[in-house]
This record gives C-alpha cells, structure tokens and sequence, in this order.
C-alpha cells in the first residue's frame, strides 16, 4: 500500500517557476510509475507528466512538454514536478498518483493511488 501527499502549492504570477514535491510512504515506492496530474475548475482531470519506476522515461503533455520536467528520488520516496513559464491556464489543482508496474503511461483511469492535491494559482 502507498499513501502520497503533495505539497509546493501556492499563488504566483504568469512566467515564474514553481516546484511541487509528492511524498510517499508505505510500500513499493520505487515499484511504481508515478504521474502528476490537474484539474481546473469545471474541467476534466487531465496527465500533465509521467515517469517510470527506475526514472528514465518520461512523458509530457502537450502543453507543458518544453516547460515542466518530472524527477523521482526512489532513495527517499518523493516525486516532483518543477514548472517554469507559467501562464494562467496551468491554474489547477495538482495531483499525485501512482500505479504499480513497469508498461504503459499515466492515465486518469489507471492509476492506484492518488494524492489529495495541491492548488496551483497563476494570475495573469
């Protein structure tokens, strides 16, 4: 079983940087394909980045791909996601998830665990 929390969120303005961290405990950290994912207001929960167990792969979403990067640091369980450039479209909640095994990508439906989000304010 993992439990994940998210933390780093906060009110910034368009074009500044800003880093979310995941944490996870329990078992199975490193076992785990980790994603990070958003949801606005309204709106359906979208992927926004996805990493593989051992960190090699990854994978963006369109519209963050040359401004988001997703890490793993499988020694002390933590996920993070450092965006830069950001515009007032990226306002979300930002979730944590994870799901056990080594194929395929993140998606809404095909995660195990998810984290309780972290809100993400860009004001223009």
């Amino acid at each position: 079983q993992l439990q994940l929390v998210e933390s780093g969120g906060t009110s910034v303005q368009s074009g500044e940087s800003l880093r979310l961290t995941c944490a996870g405990s329990g078992s199975g950290f490193k076992e785990n394909i980790m994603g990070w994912f958003r949801q606005a207001p309204g709106k359906e929960r979208e992927v926004v980045a996805c990493i593989n167990p051992n960190g090699a792969l990854t994978n963006y979403a369109a519209s963050v791909e040359d401004r988001f990067t997703i890490s793993r640091d499988n020694d002390k369980n933590t996920a993070s996601l450092e965006m830069t450039s950001l515009k007032s479209e990226d306002t979300a909640v930002y979730y944590c998830a994870a799901r056990a095994g080594d194929r395929g990508w993140c998606t809404t439906g095909g995660m195990n665990y998810w984290g309780k989000g972290t809100l993400v304010t860009v004001s223009p």
